[in-house]
């Protein structure tokens, strides 16, 4: 980058060095602004005759190009890219997602000197409109070669980024007691509901019973017939292992039991099944209070569809004391 002082009338298209004041410091046209026709006109109007500006030099990307090739590049799904002043470029949720990272690959970009990357967290809800990362490049230019490395990355390992649709989910809700399914609901309906309408949902269908495996396993079976997006048990006992009564339920309706222990607080006592691709969840006392817990961690990537594997809840635990 090449800085010099030019006459005004000719630097239209060149991008300012420095920040333009006007009378009483206010700002007239910020650090990294490319010059208009009508810029020209007004400064030439304000007695401004010239002004600090750069110049490419060979090899060189201008800042806006380059966050913007390098935005379109990092994520994929529900996604628009604006371009913002300073050399920034950011993505927006254009429906409500989860937001998935491959942080491995964002550590890897965010070594390059000329850019930063910042994101959502991984597994995070969006709404529509949300922003879900920033694009930020050094002043004025990247070098050419360090965004020709960039953008090979990005081609051979995928966007950092996805922004996974949530679409009309069906969430199932089970409340098991082990002397009245009823009072596990009393207990936990209001709680729940509020979970739920933080992200934009709702209990689509709801059953309560006795914490026996049969009568839990019953239960279950119905509520897996209506091919529901993931299924939350709501019980008021805490289990010593997943070979406990909701666990031996799971397995008896063909479940395969994904993980038990959740490095997360509160929600230790987590259980992850599937019956094919529906998500089970149960998480002993995460009913009891609106605070974030591991429930709500994990229920935008399962209404999202997408599966949760072991390795992934075992990698909640950076972060994972949330009280």
């Amino acid at each position: 980058m090449k800085p010099q002082t030019i006459d005004v009338k000719q630097s239209i298209g060149r991008t300012l060095c420095r920040t333009i004041s006007g009378i009483g410091g206010k700002k007239v046209l910020a650090k990294g602004h490319v010059i208009s026709e009508e810029d020209a006109r007004l400064l030439v109007a304000a007695g401004t005759n010239e002004v600090c500006v750069t110049e490419l030099e060979e090899g060189e990307v201008s800042e806006d190009e380059a966050v913007m090739q390098v935005a379109c590049e990092i994520g994929c799904g529900a996604l628009e890219t604006r371009l913002a002043a300073g050399g920034r470029a950011n993505l927006f949720a254009t429906e409500p997602c989860c937001v998935l990272v491959d942080d491995d690959l964002l550590k890897r970009i965010n070594s390059a000197a000329s850019l930063a990357i910042a994101t959502s967290t991984n597994f995070s809800y969006a709404h529509s409109g949300q922003r879900v990362a920033t694009v930020k490049s050094a002043p004025f230019v990247v070098p050419g070669h360090e965004l020709e490395e960039i953008m090979s990355i990005l081609k051979e390992r995928g966007p950092i980024l996805q922004a996974r649709p949530i679409r009309a989910p069906v969430v199932a809700v089970l409340y098991t007691d082990p002397v009245k399914g009823e009072r596990a609901r009393q207990l936990f309906e209001r709680v729940m509901h509020q979970r739920l309408h933080r992200i934009g949902t709702s209990a689509n269908l709801v059953l309560s019973s006795v914490e026996r495996e049969s009568a839990v396993a019953n239960s279950l079976q119905h509520l897996l017939r209506a091919k529901p997006t993931a299924v939350l048990i709501a019980s008021t006992t805490a289990p010593a292992g997943s070979d406990d009564v909701i666990g031996r339920s799971l397995v008896r309706v063909g479940c395969q039991i994904e993980r038990f222990l959740a490095p997360v607080e509160p929600g230790n006592l987590f259980l992850l099944g599937y019956k094919d691709s529906i998500p089970i969840v149960s998480a002993p006392g995460c009913f009891r209070s609106v605070k974030p817990n591991v429930v709500d961690l994990m229920l935008p990537p399962m209404l999202a569809r997408y599966r949760v594997s072991a390795w992934e809840v075992a990698g909640l635990g950076h972060g994972g004391l949330l009280a």
